[in-house]
């Protein structure tokens, strides 16, 4: 096709293709064991795929309305009620996104203008920035202190400034598999409570806490829910990632602002999964059993490479586990993580590319919501490295 000759000004000139595309494509081009991407490779619940079913013969194949189905956003109501004590009125304060990352982006360009600023903690999942870029605004990082990627309260108050309109967070953390506790979330509710400042929540897996902690969600505090879009997926939650199925929860005033932006973005969201999604919603089990269910994948993978070179960090949520490598190379992150894949046949993530300076602290991030197979296949691979 011939190309376009005018002038084609980018709005992310550093931005290039998502590493999680990278690292899966050259996986697939080395017939690599692929524990990089974060999607399951085992099946998903067959009673929803046959609610799913049902719904499109029951005729819901049409738009749904725009916030999202009603009994859906009902039973979101309930669950976060009953998990949370929180009350999110299901016609005002609920909607129905086309996944995490749409709820994010949109959340985003609703509130963000020129130069407004936005904290971001890293290493952060990769659509916070150019997210905030695109629309104009301005990015400024926050690093979680390695190793245990915790909070630094040393700096977090100073970067705070007239300009700053959005704090994003991440629990459980991607890529780390760290968690935000009970004590951070009352000193950010203190810190902002007397300023102009909405935070942006992203607790898409939120049902994935291990060893008997608690998701800390922002609508737990009344001084943050008040203030906050909360975030979530039942991609993560209900291993169907290809369906593109989130939402976002946050007060009446601040919902119908996001709602004004969402309408013209997607408008509405895939009509017969969502009345399935809110029927299989109907058995909490559906999703109370998930943290003990990633948690027995994470406990035999780790033991798989316990006797290997590589060092396990800590993994308090999400399917990921990072591997610290130093007792085997001191090359970059990137290097590592290309030569595992093309000289042993098993590819990760770098977790440098989370960061904007590209740090290498000598850790790539394993997905272990994959089949028992697959993991020890890839434990035998990295314990011959």
């Amino acid at each position: 096709m011939e190309l376009f000759e005018g002038n084609i000004v980018t709005k992310l000139p550093q931005t290039g293709t998502s590493i999680f595309a990278v690292m899966s494509q050259l996986a697939n081009e080395h017939n690599a064991v692929n524990l990089s991407q974060g999607f399951p490779d085992f099946p998903i619940s067959e009673e929803l795929i046959d609610l799913v079913n049902h719904y499109m013969k029951q005729g819901h194949n049409q738009y749904a309305p725009m916030p999202g189905v009603q009994e859906l956003r009902q039973m979101i109501s309930q669950m976060f009620e009953q998990n949370y004590g929180a009350s999110y009125n299901s016609e005002s304060e609920i909607t129905i996104t086309a996944g995490a990352t749409q709820a994010i982006f949109t959340a985003i360009s609703t509130f963000i203008s020129k130069d407004d600023e936005v904290i971001i903690f890293e290493p952060a999942y990769d659509s916070y920035a150019p997210s905030v870029t695109v629309n104009g605004g301005i990015v400024k990082y926050a690093r979680l202190q390695y190793p245990d990627y915790s909070i630094n309260w040393d700096e977090l108050p100073r970067m705070i400034s007239s300009d700053t309109k959005m704090i994003i967070i991440n629990s459980p953390h991607n890529p780390t598999g760290s968690i935000i506790s009970e004590e951070d979330m009352k000193r950010l509710e203190v810190l902002i409570k007397d300023r102009d400042i909405i935070l942006l929540s992203d607790e898409v897996y939120e049902h994935l806490i291990f060893d008997g902690l608690q998701h800390q969600s922002a609508a737990r505090f009344p001084g943050l829910a008040s203030k906050s879009m909360v975030v979530g997926s039942f991609g993560k939650t209900f291993h169907t990632t290809g369906w593109k199925m989130g939402f976002i929860l946050a007060p009446r005033n601040i919902m119908a602002e996001f709602r004004k932006v969402h309408q013209f973005v997607v408008f509405a969201v895939n009509t017969p999964i969502q009345y399935a999604v809110a029927k299989y919603l109907k058995n909490s089990n559906n999703y109370t059993s998930l943290g003990n269910f990633y948690q027995q994948k994470r406990d035999f993978f780790t033991s798989a490479i316990s006797k290997s070179r590589f060092k396990a960090l800590t993994c308090n949520g999400t399917y990921f586990q990072l591997l610290d490598y130093s007792a085997i190379s001191d090359e970059p992150e990137m290097e590592m993580a290309t030569r595992l894949v093309k000289e042993y046949g098993i590819a990760s993530v770098p977790i440098s590319p989370f960061y904007r300076t590209h740090e290498n602290n000598h850790t790539l991030r394993f997905c272990f919501a994959k089949k028992e197979s697959t993991l020890q296949e890839a434990a035998n691979i990295l314990c011959k490295i």
